[in-house]
């Protein structure tokens, strides 16, 4: 079945006092794209992080997440003692300077840059980071495929709903036209016989057969409907499908439009003019449905 491109997946875990939140989440998009937001100490995981996405996504903008809280009572940070002499000491100068008493608050002088650092991961905890990271991302991604997945049915639900209202009014213009070249002729000829009533004249048959069966050939839409019932098909295939058939389903959308179209610049017909609006509203709101799938 369908999959939507729109969901959400998090996942939170401790390990070794230190908590993992992940969290992604994929709004629409013609094509992939991957935005991937982690903390320092686990940026060198961006572009695994990113190769498991394309892996198990196809569609869709992804935001990705990954927040680490320290509960142990080891820290993770360290204090560059030279960056922070080096601040104290020009403060110091430009206190004697200009006059000014000398007073410092520790705590405002940790938050300039480069005093707290974070502790680059050992070799080894780099390795420990990887597994966690990307084990939760992995569940994460399950999870976001859940979601799209339980969205893709009421998705399918939807358009299939629609395409059997769509395969219904399609019947009923090939209902119409059946009747329309018999309704054409009878309307000229009555039209012609009622202009030539008074000269006393009479149509040459053959004339009238002739520009009935330009008529007919001008506004038959057989072929069109024939067109259209196929991509119909198509699209309820696809739709229960377990393939990623967004692009594919787009297009076939955009080919229904096109045969409907066709169909409408050739109907003469009230009924059938009607039925094309319709039918037209119809593959509309498919469209926009189908720009909601994988």
């Amino acid at each position: 079945m369908i999959s939507s491109m729109t969901g959400f997946g998090e996942v939170t875990a401790e390990v070794d006092g230190m908590v993992y939140s992940v969290e992604i989440r994929s709004v629409n998009n013609r094509h992939l794209k991957a935005y991937v937001r982690l903390p320092e100490k686990a940026a060198f995981l961006n572009e695994l992080i990113e190769k498991m996405i394309r892996n198990e996504l196809s569609r869709g903008t992804i935001n990705y997440s990954l927040r680490m809280h320290n509960i142990s009572s080891q820290g993770d940070v360290e204090i560059d003692k030279n960056t922070l002499k080096g601040y104290i000491d020009n403060l110091k100068e430009v206190a004697a300077e200009s006059g000014l008493e000398e007073k410092m608050d520790l705590a405002v002088l940790l938050t300039l840059p480069g005093v707290v650092q974070d502790i680059a991961p050992s070799e080894e905890m780099a390795e420990k980071l990887k597994t966690v990271i990307l084990d939760l991302t992995g569940k994460a991604i399950d999870k976001l495929k859940e979601v799209r997945a339980q969205e893709g049915i009421d998705l399918a639900d939807d358009l299939l709903a629609n395409c059997a209202i769509l395969k219904e009014k399609t019947g009923q213009v090939q209902g119409n036209s059946v009747n329309t070249v018999e309704l054409y002729h009878e309307k000229l000829k009555k039209r012609v016989d009622e202009l030539l009533a008074n000269a006393k004249l009479k149509i040459d048959s053959d004339l009238l057969a002739r520009e009935v069966a330009i008529f007919a050939e001008r506004s038959d839409v057989a072929e069109e409907i024939t067109r259209l019932n196929s991509h119909l098909k198509q699209f309820e295939m696809a739709c229960k499908g377990n393939e990623n058939v967004g692009r594919r389903l787009d297009f076939i959308s955009q080919e229904m439009l096109r045969e409907t179209n066709t169909i409408g610049s050739k109907a003469l017909n009230a009924d059938i003019s009607n039925l094309v609006i319709d039918m037209k509203c119809i593959i509309d709101r498919i469209k926009e449905q189908v720009q909601n799938v994988e």
